[in-house]
């Protein structure tokens, strides 16, 4: 014998439950939804670095700094101390017409910058460059221009990564 509850279903599974439990899931992003990484190929890490500073100085803009992200992690290694990457660093850059559009929008938005574009390999795949940044989104103008920006950069470096090897 079973029984059926509120929403006439068998064994107390209600149709509500499953509906909620259906649509939580399918709103929930996954953690990397918001990262874009591009593969260079037929390239080596230097020149894919140049690629990458060339392509932000062509923007009119200028590098802020280069953080060498996994000689970074390699001294606070913690745990096993595994690192994923053979090569890795974070390439910050900022326009100030952009950032000014964007903290005009809304104040908050000074969290976008400054940009930044990582570049890395992988432990044991040294010919695949990896460029990646995280989207801005595209909920105001100005994150669409951050955006378009952010994709112009990453695409114009992996040309010429591709172009000098």
């Amino acid at each position: 014998m079973f029984s059926v509850h509120l929403f006439g279903t068998p064994h107390g599974a209600s149709h509500f439950f499953l509906v909620f439990l259906s649509l939580l899931c399918i709103s929930l992003p996954s953690i990397a939804d918001d990262t874009v990484v591009i593969t260079v190929s037929n390239s080596d890490f230097r020149t894919a670095h140049d690629g990458l500073i060339e392509a932000i100085e062509s923007e009119g803009l200028v590098v802020g700094s280069v953080l060498p992200f996994r000689d970074m992690l390699a001294r606070t290694a913690v745990g096993d101390g595994t690192i994923p990457y053979g090569e890795a660093e974070i390439v910050q850059f900022c326009s100030s017409l952009l950032a000014a559009e964007l903290v005009r929008e809304a104040p908050a938005q000074l969290t976008l910058c400054p940009l930044s574009i990582a570049l890395y390999t992988q432990v044991g795949k040294s010919s695949e460059i990896r460029l990646a940044y995280r989207s801005p989104g595209n909920s105001t103008a100005g994150r669409q221009r951050a955006e378009s920006l952010l994709q112009r950069i990453a695409q114009r470096a992996g040309e010429l990564a591709r172009l000098r090897w």
